[in-house]
């Protein structure tokens, strides 16, 4: 089984090297990779500039930015959910029927 710290050394060193290959330096690609944090995150990035192709580190760094403010969206969006089923159950069971957790 492959872990963890190799799959995303291997997705960032693919990021590093769509971004070569537009004529970006390394280091954009780094600080991106950094910044989005998960392979999965990454592989979305990679598609994007394989597709699309830009032309500025501007319009990079604007799909990073995009694709970071979708996960932050997503992760409150189930840490709301995990709020609100909470309080539904001790709506339901009432404070001495819930388990603490």
């Amino acid at each position: 089984m492959i872990s963890n710290r190799v799959i995303w050394a291997r997705t960032r060193d693919e990021l590093v090297r769509a971004i070569e290959e537009l004529g970006f330096p390394a280091e954009l690609g780094e600080a991106i990779a950094k910044h989005l944090g998960s392979p999965k995150a990454m592989e979305r990035m990679i598609a994007y500039l394989n597709n699309v192709k830009p032309k500025s580190e501007e319009l990079v760094v604007d799909e990073m930015l995009a694709i970071r403010s979708e996960i932050d969206a997503w992760r409150e969006k189930k840490a709301s959910q995990q709020a609100n089923a909470r309080y539904n159950e001790i709506l339901y069971y009432g404070l001495e029927g819930v388990d603490e957790e």
